[in-house]
């Protein structure tokens, strides 16, 4: 009975919710074929994703993206048009405790253009950087969301020409 009871309390722990802001960016350049775009594979995962991050005490969005897309991808960037917000709900465990957290998270986008950099030359959060023809980024991108920010890009791309 006294199992039970243990199971019935931890199946009624209340999930604790909390609300993450980060910054991106859709990092392009124009090649004779047309669009290529940065993807990111993060460490020890399979999938596929554009380089951003958490904005950091004083930073705007646009700055936030500028460094987040240096420090994941080793490129260095202008930022440019805002190509909107991307919101999504995941859970993870908190490290300290192992209890299991909701993350509601918002992402700003931009588009981004390399200045220089090595993409050799990223941190320890990311196993990959690949430059990749748009219409192949937009079957590797694994999230839907960003599927729809790069469509967004190249549509602004288009429209500059």
């Amino acid at each position: 009975m006294a199992d039970k009871l243990n199971k019935s309390k931890k199946s009624a722990e209340k999930i604790k919710s909390v609300r993450e802001v980060s910054a991106g960016g859709v990092i392009w350049r124009r090649v004779a074929s047309g669009v290529e775009v940065v993807l990111v594979r993060p460490a020890g995962k399979d999938t596929w994703v554009l380089p951003k991050g958490g904005i950091e005490k004083g930073e705007t969005f646009a700055q936030a993206a500028g460094r987040e897309c240096r420090e994941e991808t080793g490129l260095d960037v202008d930022i440019g048009a805002p190509l909107g917000a991307v919101s999504y709900v995941y859970s993870r465990r908190k490290k300290s405790s192992g209890r299991l957290l909701r993350v509601f998270k918002r992402v700003h986008f931009f588009l981004a253009e390399p200045t220089g950099g090595d993409p050799t030359d990223h941190d320890d959060e990311i196993d990959e950087v690949a430059w990749v023809a748009s219409v192949d980024a937009l079957e590797r991108a694994s999230h839907r969301t960003e599927r729809d920010t790069i469509n967004r890009a190249l549509e602004l791309l288009s429209a500059e020409q």
